[in-house]
């Protein structure tokens, strides 16, 4: 017990400060409390990830249904650090608007204590325990702005389509310990190694519509616009970033560890949801005029992009896909840290029209949010054109090569609503529609993120050789 508990030490030590920050926030003066729970969270948050990053080897804990090794502390490391920057980001906006709660950064800390089980799990039940505790926690925050219609129904419809979503994944769990006899992914890839009969497919293919919804892929999107639109902003940066890359992780985790022996009854699913998501994602996001329904249908494009890494069923193809995650989260804070900013007389604006002419008021945020937008479409030389060409070469070497070729024209169809922003910016109307400010921490990680897009060419800062390590433990 006590080597099982030295294992889960991170996740422990996360649980008992939102708790503990529970019982302070409650006894000390509630809101008042706020602002510096942030920050408390947000270092906690940190100094975990600097904690799991050093870490070296493979261990498992409670007779192998959770996982210590390099993929799930990858997974572990972006999760902290990207909800360490959301929440600090966001402080002041919250501030300012009125809506920060003290529970708002516990919530995030028992979100991320979900996701940190999630990438970890290796038995379907620890899988649905993390899964719910993240979710429960998200659908809350997503209703933050209590006296808010929109806010309120942005929750509603989260919570009754994640139900759904943990019912289908619920009844592939069932059908597949009952096909199988266990619930642990080794015993299950055991099973499957031997064959799969008709039950354990139809298992299979419920595991993959669950996670499907909690990526937002197409079909299984239709949350996500409504959800991104209502909740408030700084609740929706947290939801396209963090919660994305553990819902990866995982959807990567079990079926290379639990249905690894029989990729192909798998991989042409997957395949179907990345084409489809990434032409859902590029078409509809065309006509889109609020920044935050369009930055919806580019998450549902961009997690298409990571299933075709995920569906090459390669060892390189999970580790493209970490790759691709990463870029994804580390532009998504810079581009809604400038989304947060977006304001006219104190009152957000979400219009992406009143870009308009941006450039000649802030020339060097401007150019900061070019660059953003520019990696965001995929235009070379930025990042996310590494970040796109890693799943579509794994593709092509997955024997998928339809599947690239559909990847680069869904690519080209998404750079229209991305480089229509750039020419509001520099080439629309005059106006003078925004006036909104960013916090000094808001504006170091707009830079940063624009920085990295920019100068992480050379080295894809670092991450290659980690990715590769990692995607070497879960596909043998």
């Amino acid at each position: 017990m006590g080597a099982d508990l030295q294992t889960i030490l991170p996740e422990i030590v996360l649980a008992v400060f939102a708790m503990s920050a529970l019982l302070g926030g409650v006894y000390g003066g509630q809101d008042r409390t706020a602002p510096l729970l942030v920050w408390l969270t947000a270092g906690v948050m940190v100094g975990l990830a600097l904690w799991i990053g050093t870490a070296t080897g493979t261990r498992t804990a409670f007779d192998g249904s959770f996982n210590d090794d390099p993929f799930s502390r990858f997974a572990k490391v972006v999760i902290l650090l990207s909800g360490a920057a959301v929440m600090l980001m966001s402080r002041e906006n919250m501030t300012r608007r009125g809506i920060l709660r003290f529970e708002y950064p516990i919530l995030i800390a028992l979100a991320t204590v979900g996701m940190m089980v999630m990438v970890s799990a290796g038995d379907l039940i620890v899988l649905y325990m993390g899964l719910e505790v993240q979710s429960l926690a998200l659908y809350v925050i997503a209703a933050l702005r209590r006296d808010s219609a929109r806010s309120t129904e942005a929750g509603l419809k989260y919570f009754i389509l994640g139900a759904l979503s943990s019912g289908m994944l619920l009844y592939g769990a069932s059908l597949t310990y009952g096909y199988t006899g266990t619930t642990l992914f080794s015993g299950i890839f055991e099973a499957a190694a031997d064959g799969v009969s008709l039950g354990l497919l139809f298992g299979l293919v419920f595991l993959i519509t669950g996670f499907a919804f909690k990526v937002s892929a197409a079909p299984f999107h239709m949350w996500t616009p409504d959800v991104y639109e209502g909740a408030p902003t700084a609740v929706t940066a947290f939801l396209a970033t963090a919660p994305k890359m553990a819902a990866m992780a995982l959807f990567a985790r079990v079926v290379h560890e639990a249905f690894g022996a029989v990729v192909g009854d798998w991989q042409q699913v997957v395949a179907f949801l990345s084409v489809l998501s990434m032409f859902v994602g590029a078409i509809a996001a065309i006509g889109q005029t609020d920044i935050k329904r369009l930055m919806a249908y580019s998450s549902i494009a961009h997690m298409g992009f990571a299933l075709m890494g995920l569906a090459a069923g390669t060892a390189f193809g999970v580790q493209a896909m970490l790759i691709y995650m990463t870029i994804y989260v580390t532009m998504n804070v810079g581009t809604f840290a400038f989304i947060l900013s977006m304001e006219k007389d104190g009152k957000p604006v979400t219009d992406i029209r009143a870009l308009n002419m941006f450039a000649r008021r802030e020339p060097l945020k401007a150019l900061a949010m070019l660059v953003l937008l520019f990696s965001l479409a995929g235009v070379p030389p930025m990042v996310g054109f590494f970040g796109k060409f890693y799943v579509l070469r794994a593709a092509y070497e997955g024997g998928l090569a339809w599947l690239a070729v559909a990847g680069v024209l869904a690519s080209v169809i998404g750079a229209y609503y991305y480089l229509r922003m750039v020419y509001f910016m520099y080439f629309g109307e005059e106006s003078d529609a925004l006036d909104g400010s960013m916090s000094p921490v808001a504006w170091g990680m707009f830079m940063a993120s624009a920085a990295i897009m920019v100068v992480g060419v050379i080295n894809l800062f670092g991450i290659e050789p980690m990715a590769a390590a990692a995607a070497a433990t879960l596909v043998n």
